[in-house]
Protein backbone atom coordinates (compact mmCIF):
# COMPACT_ATOMS: atom_id res chain seq x y z
CA UNK A 1 0.00 0.00 0.00
CA UNK A 2 1.19 3.12 -1.01
CA UNK A 3 1.49 6.56 1.43
CA UNK A 4 0.50 9.78 0.89
CA UNK A 5 4.33 10.65 0.51
CA UNK A 6 4.79 7.92 -2.23
CA UNK A 7 1.73 10.02 -4.18
CA UNK A 8 0.80 12.93 -2.77
CA UNK A 9 -2.27 14.37 -1.30
CA UNK A 10 -5.48 14.67 -3.74
CA UNK A 11 -7.28 16.41 -1.09
CA UNK A 12 -4.18 19.13 -0.13
CA UNK A 13 -4.28 19.56 -3.64
CA UNK A 14 -8.09 20.46 -4.12
CA UNK A 15 -8.20 22.23 -1.10
CA UNK A 16 -6.18 24.73 -2.12
CA UNK A 17 -6.86 25.15 -5.44
CA UNK A 18 -10.71 25.65 -4.16
CA UNK A 19 -9.14 28.56 -2.89
CA UNK A 20 -7.52 29.62 -5.84
CA UNK A 21 -11.22 28.98 -7.43
CA UNK A 22 -12.67 31.59 -5.12
CA UNK A 23 -10.88 34.28 -6.76
CA UNK A 24 -12.97 33.08 -10.28
CA UNK A 25 -16.35 32.94 -8.11
CA UNK A 26 -15.35 36.87 -7.26
CA UNK A 27 -14.80 37.64 -10.83
CA UNK A 28 -17.95 36.39 -11.54
CA UNK A 29 -19.57 38.40 -8.73
CA UNK A 30 -18.25 42.16 -9.20
CA UNK A 31 -18.71 42.04 -12.89
CA UNK A 32 -22.36 40.77 -12.79
CA UNK A 33 -23.43 42.69 -9.94
CA UNK A 34 -24.03 45.73 -11.49
CA UNK A 35 -26.98 44.08 -13.31
CA UNK A 36 -29.21 44.25 -9.97
CA UNK A 37 -28.15 47.27 -9.02
CA UNK A 38 -28.06 49.50 -12.11
CA UNK A 39 -31.45 51.16 -12.47
CA UNK A 40 -31.29 52.48 -8.72
CA UNK A 41 -28.00 53.62 -9.31
CA UNK A 42 -28.92 55.35 -11.94
CA UNK A 43 -31.89 56.72 -10.05
CA UNK A 44 -30.24 58.21 -7.13
CA UNK A 45 -27.73 60.06 -9.09
CA UNK A 46 -30.44 61.49 -11.59
CA UNK A 47 -31.43 63.58 -7.97
CA UNK A 48 -27.94 65.23 -8.01
CA UNK A 49 -28.53 69.08 -7.85
CA UNK A 50 -24.78 70.44 -8.41
CA UNK A 51 -25.00 68.39 -12.33
CA UNK A 52 -27.16 67.07 -14.93
CA UNK A 53 -26.50 63.00 -14.85
CA UNK A 54 -26.80 61.76 -18.51
CA UNK A 55 -27.25 57.95 -19.88
CA UNK A 56 -23.50 58.79 -21.68
CA UNK A 57 -22.51 58.98 -17.61
CA UNK A 58 -24.59 56.07 -16.65
CA UNK A 59 -22.97 53.96 -19.25
CA UNK A 60 -19.88 55.09 -18.15
CA UNK A 61 -20.40 54.49 -14.67
CA UNK A 62 -22.17 51.27 -15.59
CA UNK A 63 -19.03 49.61 -17.00
CA UNK A 64 -16.04 51.90 -15.68
CA UNK A 65 -15.12 48.39 -13.54
CA UNK A 66 -13.64 47.31 -16.73
CA UNK A 67 -11.53 50.59 -17.07
CA UNK A 68 -10.11 48.46 -13.64
CA UNK A 69 -9.89 44.98 -15.38
CA UNK A 70 -7.85 46.10 -18.57
CA UNK A 71 -5.41 48.27 -15.74
CA UNK A 72 -5.28 45.21 -13.77
CA UNK A 73 -4.02 42.43 -16.16
CA UNK A 74 -2.12 44.74 -17.56
CA UNK A 75 -0.29 44.34 -14.32
CA UNK A 76 -0.49 41.50 -12.96
CA UNK A 77 2.73 40.12 -14.78
CA UNK A 78 4.67 42.39 -13.04
CA UNK A 79 3.18 41.85 -9.82
CA UNK A 80 3.00 37.71 -10.18
CA UNK A 81 6.78 37.95 -11.14
CA UNK A 82 8.04 40.36 -8.82
CA UNK A 83 6.27 39.65 -5.49
CA UNK A 84 4.71 35.70 -6.54
CA UNK A 85 1.58 34.68 -7.53
CA UNK A 86 0.20 34.49 -3.93
CA UNK A 87 1.07 37.97 -2.63
CA UNK A 88 -0.45 39.14 -5.99
CA UNK A 89 -4.07 37.44 -5.48
CA UNK A 90 -4.17 38.38 -1.83
CA UNK A 91 -3.58 42.55 -2.96
CA UNK A 92 -6.16 41.71 -5.36
CA UNK A 93 -8.69 40.52 -2.78
CA UNK A 94 -7.82 43.44 -0.86
CA UNK A 95 -9.04 45.25 -3.85
CA UNK A 96 -12.38 43.30 -4.26
CA UNK A 97 -13.16 44.00 -0.40
CA UNK A 98 -12.23 47.86 -0.79
CA UNK A 99 -14.12 48.03 -3.96
CA UNK A 100 -17.44 46.33 -2.00
CA UNK A 101 -17.14 48.79 0.98
CA UNK A 102 -16.81 51.99 -0.99
CA UNK A 103 -19.20 51.06 -3.46
CA UNK A 104 -21.78 50.35 -1.06
CA UNK A 105 -20.87 53.56 0.96
CA UNK A 106 -18.85 56.45 -1.52
CA UNK A 107 -19.23 58.97 1.12
CA UNK A 108 -16.78 56.94 3.56
CA UNK A 109 -17.81 59.10 6.19
CA UNK A 110 -16.43 62.24 4.11
CA UNK A 111 -18.73 63.69 2.42
CA UNK A 112 -22.35 64.08 2.69
CA UNK A 113 -24.45 60.68 3.21
CA UNK A 114 -27.00 59.94 0.63
CA UNK A 115 -26.33 63.47 -1.08
CA UNK A 116 -25.74 62.36 -5.04
CA UNK A 117 -23.55 65.23 -6.01
CA UNK A 118 -20.46 64.96 -9.05
CA UNK A 119 -18.00 64.22 -6.58
CA UNK A 120 -20.12 61.13 -5.19
CA UNK A 121 -19.93 60.01 -8.58
CA UNK A 122 -16.50 60.45 -9.08
CA UNK A 123 -15.55 58.36 -5.67
CA UNK A 124 -18.36 55.85 -6.73
CA UNK A 125 -16.24 55.08 -9.87
CA UNK A 126 -13.08 55.25 -8.23
CA UNK A 127 -14.24 52.34 -6.38
CA UNK A 128 -15.34 50.10 -9.13
CA UNK A 129 -12.11 50.77 -10.85
CA UNK A 130 -10.32 49.42 -7.70
CA UNK A 131 -12.57 46.56 -7.84
CA UNK A 132 -11.47 46.14 -11.72
CA UNK A 133 -7.92 46.12 -10.95
CA UNK A 134 -8.88 43.08 -8.37
CA UNK A 135 -10.70 41.41 -11.55
CA UNK A 136 -8.24 41.85 -14.01
CA UNK A 137 -5.69 40.42 -11.70
CA UNK A 138 -7.55 37.08 -10.86
CA UNK A 139 -8.48 36.75 -13.64
CA UNK A 140 -5.00 36.19 -15.30
CA UNK A 141 -3.19 35.16 -11.63
CA UNK A 142 -6.09 32.47 -10.96
CA UNK A 143 -5.86 30.77 -13.69
CA UNK A 144 -1.80 30.90 -13.60
CA UNK A 145 -1.58 29.58 -9.74
CA UNK A 146 -4.26 26.69 -10.60
CA UNK A 147 -2.15 25.42 -13.58
CA UNK A 148 1.39 25.85 -11.81
CA UNK A 149 0.34 23.78 -8.64
CA UNK A 150 -1.62 21.15 -10.81
CA UNK A 151 -0.09 17.77 -12.01
CA UNK A 152 -0.29 18.20 -15.89
CA UNK A 153 -2.88 14.91 -16.27
CA UNK A 154 -5.61 16.75 -14.33
CA UNK A 155 -4.16 20.17 -14.66
CA UNK A 156 -6.96 21.05 -18.19
CA UNK A 157 -9.86 19.95 -15.36
CA UNK A 158 -8.75 22.00 -12.38
CA UNK A 159 -8.33 25.07 -14.49
CA UNK A 160 -11.83 24.35 -16.09
CA UNK A 161 -13.16 24.61 -12.33
CA UNK A 162 -12.31 28.72 -12.85
CA UNK A 163 -14.58 29.03 -15.35
CA UNK A 164 -17.22 27.11 -13.73
CA UNK A 165 -16.66 29.17 -10.70
CA UNK A 166 -17.19 32.45 -12.75
CA UNK A 167 -20.21 31.58 -14.52
CA UNK A 168 -21.64 30.35 -10.74
CA UNK A 169 -20.10 33.78 -9.09
CA UNK A 170 -22.56 35.13 -11.39
CA UNK A 171 -25.89 33.02 -10.99
CA UNK A 172 -25.13 33.89 -7.08
CA UNK A 173 -24.94 37.18 -7.61
CA UNK A 174 -28.21 37.22 -9.60
CA UNK A 175 -29.71 35.66 -6.71
CA UNK A 176 -28.53 38.08 -4.07
CA UNK A 177 -29.59 40.69 -5.72
CA UNK A 178 -33.09 39.12 -5.94
CA UNK A 179 -33.13 38.37 -2.59
CA UNK A 180 -31.82 41.76 -1.48
CA UNK A 181 -34.93 43.36 -3.58
CA UNK A 182 -37.27 41.64 -1.49
CA UNK A 183 -40.67 43.10 -2.02
CA UNK A 184 -39.10 46.41 -2.94
CA UNK A 185 -39.26 47.48 -7.26
CA UNK A 186 -36.32 48.74 -9.60
CA UNK A 187 -37.11 52.51 -10.17
CA UNK A 188 -38.62 53.32 -13.70
CA UNK A 189 -36.32 55.46 -15.60
CA UNK A 190 -37.60 57.40 -18.35
CA UNK A 191 -35.73 58.84 -21.36
CA UNK A 192 -36.76 62.59 -21.97
CA UNK A 193 -34.47 63.25 -24.78
CA UNK A 194 -31.79 62.41 -26.78
CA UNK A 195 -29.39 60.88 -23.44
CA UNK A 196 -31.08 62.03 -20.65
CA UNK A 197 -33.43 60.19 -18.27
CA UNK A 198 -35.54 60.70 -15.57
CA UNK A 199 -37.16 58.78 -12.65
CA UNK A 200 -40.83 58.20 -12.96
CA UNK A 201 -42.76 59.63 -9.65
CA UNK A 202 -43.50 56.48 -7.74
CA UNK A 203 -40.52 54.77 -8.01
CA UNK A 204 -39.84 52.75 -4.77
CA UNK A 205 -37.23 55.37 -2.85
CA UNK A 206 -36.06 52.31 -1.05
CA UNK A 207 -34.08 51.18 -4.16
CA UNK A 208 -32.86 54.38 -4.69
CA UNK A 209 -31.39 55.42 -1.58
CA UNK A 210 -30.73 52.12 -0.29
CA UNK A 211 -31.30 48.85 -2.39
CA UNK A 212 -28.33 49.38 -4.75
CA UNK A 213 -25.62 50.01 -1.50
CA UNK A 214 -26.25 46.39 0.13
CA UNK A 215 -26.03 44.65 -3.40
CA UNK A 216 -22.27 46.38 -3.67
CA UNK A 217 -22.03 45.73 -0.21
CA UNK A 218 -22.91 41.96 -0.58
CA UNK A 219 -19.29 41.37 -1.77
CA UNK A 220 -17.30 42.22 1.03
CA UNK A 221 -18.72 38.88 2.54
CA UNK A 222 -17.02 36.40 -0.67
CA UNK A 223 -14.29 38.94 -0.69
CA UNK A 224 -12.84 38.87 3.15
CA UNK A 225 -13.62 35.06 2.81
CA UNK A 226 -11.04 35.18 -0.18
CA UNK A 227 -8.24 37.42 1.06
CA UNK A 228 -8.39 35.52 4.89
CA UNK A 229 -7.90 32.43 2.68
CA UNK A 230 -5.10 32.80 0.40
CA UNK A 231 -2.74 33.56 3.09
CA UNK A 232 -2.67 30.06 3.92
CA UNK A 233 -1.99 28.54 0.84
CA UNK A 234 1.35 27.86 -1.08
CA UNK A 235 3.17 29.87 -3.46
CA UNK A 236 3.38 27.57 -6.80
CA UNK A 237 6.54 25.32 -6.97
CA UNK A 238 7.34 26.98 -10.49
CA UNK A 239 7.40 30.26 -8.99
CA UNK A 240 9.79 29.26 -5.96
CA UNK A 241 12.42 27.64 -8.42
CA UNK A 242 12.40 30.85 -10.54
CA UNK A 243 13.42 33.10 -7.33
CA UNK A 244 15.46 30.11 -5.79
CA UNK A 245 14.01 28.66 -3.29
CA UNK A 246 13.95 25.42 -4.29
CA UNK A 247 13.71 23.42 -1.26
CA UNK A 248 10.35 25.04 -0.43
CA UNK A 249 9.21 23.91 -3.80
CA UNK A 250 10.07 20.18 -3.56
CA UNK A 251 7.81 20.41 -0.37
CA UNK A 252 5.07 21.73 -1.90
CA UNK A 253 5.68 19.37 -5.17
CA UNK A 254 5.91 16.53 -2.85
CA UNK A 255 2.53 17.37 -0.73
CA UNK A 256 1.06 17.57 -4.30
CA UNK A 257 2.35 14.77 -6.01
CA UNK A 258 4.71 12.21 -4.28
CA UNK A 259 8.54 12.54 -3.08
CA UNK A 260 9.68 10.66 -6.16
CA UNK A 261 7.69 12.00 -8.88
CA UNK A 262 7.95 15.58 -7.09
CA UNK A 263 12.16 15.18 -7.74
CA UNK A 264 11.75 14.28 -11.28
CA UNK A 265 9.66 17.36 -11.37
CA UNK A 266 11.90 19.79 -9.73
CA UNK A 267 14.27 19.01 -12.26
CA UNK A 268 12.26 19.69 -15.16
CA UNK A 269 11.64 22.62 -14.18
CA UNK A 270 14.91 23.64 -13.31
CA UNK A 271 15.69 22.63 -16.67
CA UNK A 272 13.52 24.83 -18.13
CA UNK A 273 14.11 27.77 -15.71
CA UNK A 274 17.88 29.17 -16.47
CA UNK A 275 17.36 32.78 -15.31
CA UNK A 276 14.41 34.72 -13.11
CA UNK A 277 12.59 35.86 -16.17
CA UNK A 278 13.58 36.43 -20.08
CA UNK A 279 11.83 38.40 -22.72
CA UNK A 280 8.76 38.21 -23.57
CA UNK A 281 9.61 37.13 -27.54
CA UNK A 282 12.25 34.82 -26.26
CA UNK A 283 10.10 31.95 -27.52
CA UNK A 284 9.07 33.29 -30.83
CA UNK A 285 6.31 35.47 -32.04
CA UNK A 286 3.86 32.63 -32.61
CA UNK A 287 3.87 31.76 -28.77
CA UNK A 288 2.70 34.79 -27.36
CA UNK A 289 0.45 35.31 -31.18
CA UNK A 290 -1.42 32.78 -30.18
CA UNK A 291 -2.41 32.98 -26.51
CA UNK A 292 -3.42 37.18 -27.54
CA UNK A 293 -5.52 35.35 -30.47
CA UNK A 294 -7.25 33.02 -27.94
CA UNK A 295 -8.03 35.59 -25.77
CA UNK A 296 -9.28 38.18 -28.56
CA UNK A 297 -11.49 35.28 -30.39
CA UNK A 298 -12.92 34.32 -26.17
CA UNK A 299 -14.66 37.80 -26.00
CA UNK A 300 -15.20 38.61 -30.29
CA UNK A 301 -17.36 36.09 -30.57
CA UNK A 302 -19.73 37.99 -28.33
CA UNK A 303 -21.14 36.27 -25.72
CA UNK A 304 -20.60 39.13 -22.66
CA UNK A 305 -23.03 41.07 -25.23
CA UNK A 306 -26.00 38.02 -23.75
CA UNK A 307 -24.53 37.52 -20.59
CA UNK A 308 -24.22 41.46 -20.00
CA UNK A 309 -27.73 42.25 -21.97
CA UNK A 310 -29.91 39.23 -21.87
CA UNK A 311 -32.95 40.60 -19.93
CA UNK A 312 -33.12 43.74 -22.68
CA UNK A 313 -32.34 40.58 -25.95
CA UNK A 314 -35.62 38.42 -24.25
CA UNK A 315 -37.43 41.65 -23.49
CA UNK A 316 -36.61 42.60 -27.56
CA UNK A 317 -38.02 39.25 -28.00
CA UNK A 318 -40.94 39.83 -26.73
CA UNK A 319 -41.06 37.73 -23.31
CA UNK A 320 -43.31 38.41 -20.61
CA UNK A 321 -40.63 37.98 -17.96
CA UNK A 322 -37.02 38.33 -19.38
CA UNK A 323 -35.37 37.27 -15.85
CA UNK A 324 -36.60 33.84 -16.23
CA UNK A 325 -35.76 32.99 -19.18
CA UNK A 326 -32.32 34.82 -18.11
CA UNK A 327 -32.25 32.45 -15.33
CA UNK A 328 -33.04 29.35 -16.67
CA UNK A 329 -29.80 30.51 -19.27
CA UNK A 330 -28.04 30.85 -16.35
CA UNK A 331 -28.63 27.45 -15.36
CA UNK A 332 -27.83 26.15 -18.49
CA UNK A 333 -24.62 27.76 -18.90
CA UNK A 334 -23.45 26.15 -15.46
CA UNK A 335 -24.65 22.53 -16.54
CA UNK A 336 -22.47 23.03 -19.96
CA UNK A 337 -19.57 24.38 -18.16
CA UNK A 338 -19.30 20.85 -16.21
CA UNK A 339 -19.25 19.02 -19.52
CA UNK A 340 -15.42 21.13 -19.85
CA UNK A 341 -14.47 20.46 -16.42
CA UNK A 342 -14.65 16.75 -16.67
CA UNK A 343 -14.10 15.89 -20.58
CA UNK A 344 -11.18 18.32 -21.44
CA UNK A 345 -8.69 15.81 -20.24
CA UNK A 346 -10.61 13.17 -22.25
CA UNK A 347 -11.29 15.10 -25.27
CA UNK A 348 -8.38 18.00 -25.47
CA UNK A 349 -8.59 22.04 -26.00
CA UNK A 350 -8.36 21.73 -29.77
CA UNK A 351 -11.29 19.47 -30.34
CA UNK A 352 -13.46 21.28 -27.46
CA UNK A 353 -13.29 24.85 -28.93
CA UNK A 354 -13.40 23.59 -32.62
CA UNK A 355 -17.10 21.94 -31.67
CA UNK A 356 -18.16 24.92 -29.31
CA UNK A 357 -17.25 27.32 -32.20
CA UNK A 358 -19.54 25.43 -34.27
CA UNK A 359 -21.66 25.16 -32.01
CA UNK A 360 -22.33 29.11 -31.48
CA UNK A 361 -21.91 29.80 -35.04
CA UNK A 362 -24.77 27.43 -35.74
CA UNK A 363 -26.66 29.38 -32.78
CA UNK A 364 -25.44 33.17 -33.82
CA UNK A 365 -26.54 32.43 -37.44
CA UNK A 366 -29.84 30.96 -35.88
CA UNK A 367 -30.86 34.22 -33.90
CA UNK A 368 -29.88 36.54 -37.12
CA UNK A 369 -32.42 34.45 -39.44
CA UNK A 370 -35.18 34.59 -36.74
CA UNK A 371 -35.18 37.49 -34.80
CA UNK A 372 -38.01 39.29 -35.03
CA UNK A 373 -40.67 36.46 -36.20
CA UNK A 374 -43.09 36.04 -33.73
CA UNK A 375 -44.13 32.80 -35.08
CA UNK A 376 -40.35 31.84 -34.33
CA UNK A 377 -39.85 33.14 -31.23
CA UNK A 378 -38.93 29.85 -29.72
CA UNK A 379 -36.10 28.92 -32.11
CA UNK A 380 -34.65 32.37 -31.91
CA UNK A 381 -34.74 31.78 -27.88
CA UNK A 382 -33.67 28.12 -28.51
CA UNK A 383 -30.82 29.29 -30.99
CA UNK A 384 -29.36 31.58 -28.20
CA UNK A 385 -29.10 29.09 -25.24
CA UNK A 386 -27.49 26.87 -28.13
CA UNK A 387 -25.11 29.95 -28.62
CA UNK A 388 -24.39 30.34 -25.06
CA UNK A 389 -24.43 26.51 -24.12
CA UNK A 390 -21.61 26.05 -26.53
CA UNK A 391 -19.36 28.93 -25.35
CA UNK A 392 -19.81 27.00 -21.91
CA UNK A 393 -18.15 23.67 -22.58
CA UNK A 394 -15.76 25.76 -25.21
CA UNK A 395 -14.40 29.18 -25.24
CA UNK A 396 -15.39 30.12 -21.60
CA UNK A 397 -13.37 27.50 -19.92
CA UNK A 398 -10.72 26.14 -22.00
CA UNK A 399 -9.41 29.55 -23.45
CA UNK A 400 -8.60 29.94 -19.18
CA UNK A 401 -6.68 26.41 -19.85
CA UNK A 402 -4.54 27.39 -22.84
CA UNK A 403 -3.59 30.65 -20.91
CA UNK A 404 -2.68 28.89 -17.88
CA UNK A 405 -0.42 26.25 -20.10
CA UNK A 406 0.63 27.88 -23.34
CA UNK A 407 3.43 30.18 -22.43
CA UNK A 408 6.82 28.90 -21.35
CA UNK A 409 7.74 29.60 -17.27
CA UNK A 410 10.34 32.51 -17.82
CA UNK A 411 8.08 34.65 -19.62
CA UNK A 412 4.61 33.04 -18.38
CA UNK A 413 3.62 36.42 -15.84
CA UNK A 414 4.70 38.90 -18.31
CA UNK A 415 3.24 37.00 -21.23
CA UNK A 416 -0.07 36.08 -19.58
CA UNK A 417 -0.92 39.32 -18.49
CA UNK A 418 -0.30 41.06 -21.90
CA UNK A 419 -3.05 38.04 -23.03
CA UNK A 420 -5.71 39.12 -20.29
CA UNK A 421 -5.40 42.73 -20.97
CA UNK A 422 -6.15 41.96 -24.70
CA UNK A 423 -8.83 40.25 -23.79
CA UNK A 424 -10.52 42.83 -20.96
CA UNK A 425 -9.71 45.37 -23.84
CA UNK A 426 -11.82 43.47 -26.37
CA UNK A 427 -14.81 42.88 -23.87
CA UNK A 428 -15.03 46.46 -23.15
CA UNK A 429 -15.11 47.25 -26.80
CA UNK A 430 -17.90 44.08 -27.64
CA UNK A 431 -19.71 44.93 -24.62
CA UNK A 432 -19.46 48.94 -25.94
CA UNK A 433 -20.88 48.08 -29.08
CA UNK A 434 -23.77 46.02 -28.81
CA UNK A 435 -26.01 48.43 -27.86
CA UNK A 436 -25.26 50.62 -30.76
CA UNK A 437 -25.26 47.99 -32.92
CA UNK A 438 -28.37 45.89 -31.51
CA UNK A 439 -30.05 48.89 -32.28
CA UNK A 440 -29.39 49.92 -36.39
CA UNK A 441 -32.22 50.21 -38.76
CA UNK A 442 -32.38 50.53 -41.80
CA UNK A 443 -35.97 51.16 -41.98
CA UNK A 444 -37.94 52.34 -39.27
CA UNK A 445 -38.84 49.04 -36.98
CA UNK A 446 -36.97 46.60 -38.71
CA UNK A 447 -34.43 44.23 -37.25
CA UNK A 448 -31.35 45.18 -39.13
CA UNK A 449 -28.91 45.11 -36.04
CA UNK A 450 -30.30 42.28 -34.47
CA UNK A 451 -29.55 40.01 -38.10
CA UNK A 452 -26.02 42.37 -38.37
CA UNK A 453 -24.87 41.63 -34.72
CA UNK A 454 -25.51 38.20 -34.90
CA UNK A 455 -24.08 37.40 -38.30
CA UNK A 456 -21.19 39.20 -37.44
CA UNK A 457 -21.09 37.00 -33.99
CA UNK A 458 -21.32 33.84 -36.53
CA UNK A 459 -19.03 34.59 -38.66
CA UNK A 460 -16.48 35.39 -36.19
CA UNK A 461 -17.23 31.89 -34.54
CA UNK A 462 -16.14 30.46 -38.25
CA UNK A 463 -12.84 32.28 -38.18
CA UNK A 464 -12.35 30.90 -34.41
CA UNK A 465 -13.01 27.54 -35.55
CA UNK A 466 -10.96 27.80 -38.91
CA UNK A 467 -7.67 29.66 -36.15
CA UNK A 468 -7.58 26.94 -33.42
CA UNK A 469 -7.88 23.94 -36.36
CA UNK A 470 -4.90 25.50 -38.36
CA UNK A 471 -2.38 27.00 -35.97
CA UNK A 472 -3.38 26.07 -32.03
CA UNK A 473 -0.95 23.38 -31.19
CA UNK A 474 -2.92 20.87 -28.54
CA UNK A 475 -1.76 20.84 -25.32
CA UNK A 476 -3.24 17.91 -23.24
CA UNK A 477 -1.14 15.67 -21.58
CA UNK A 478 2.09 17.42 -21.41
CA UNK A 479 3.61 18.72 -18.89
CA UNK A 480 4.36 22.62 -18.43
CA UNK A 481 8.10 21.88 -19.42
CA UNK A 482 7.35 19.99 -22.30
CA UNK A 483 5.21 22.85 -23.18
CA UNK A 484 8.34 25.28 -22.89
CA UNK A 485 10.74 22.80 -24.97
CA UNK A 486 8.39 22.89 -27.76
CA UNK A 487 8.25 26.61 -27.68
CA UNK A 488 11.79 26.66 -27.47
CA UNK A 489 12.33 24.06 -30.40
CA UNK A 490 9.93 25.72 -32.62
CA UNK A 491 11.91 29.65 -31.85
Amino acid sequence: MQSKSDTGSRGYLVSIVMVAVLGGLLFGYDTAVISGADKGLQAFFLGASDFRYTDFMHGFTSSSALIGCIIGSALSGLFATRFGRKRSLVFAGICFFLSAWGSMFPESMVLPEGKPSFTLLVAFNFYRILGGIGVGMASAICPMYIGEVAPSEIRGMLVSWNQFAIIFGQLVVYFVNFLILGSHTNPVIMQIGQGFSEVVAGSDPWTIATGWRYMFGSEMVPAGLFTILICFVPETPRYLVMVGRDDVALRVLSRINGNTKAATILHDIKNTVQARTERLFSYGFMCVFIGIMLSVFQQAIGINAVLYYAPRIFGDMGMENPMVQTVVMGVVNILFTLIAVFTVERFGRKPLLITGSVGMAIGAFGVALTFGNASLSFVTMLSIMVYSASFMFSWGPICWVYIAEIFPNTIRGAAVSVAVAFQWIFNFIVSSTFVPMFNMHLTQGDHFGHWFTYGLYGIICVVAALFVWRIVPETKGKTLEEISMYWKRKS
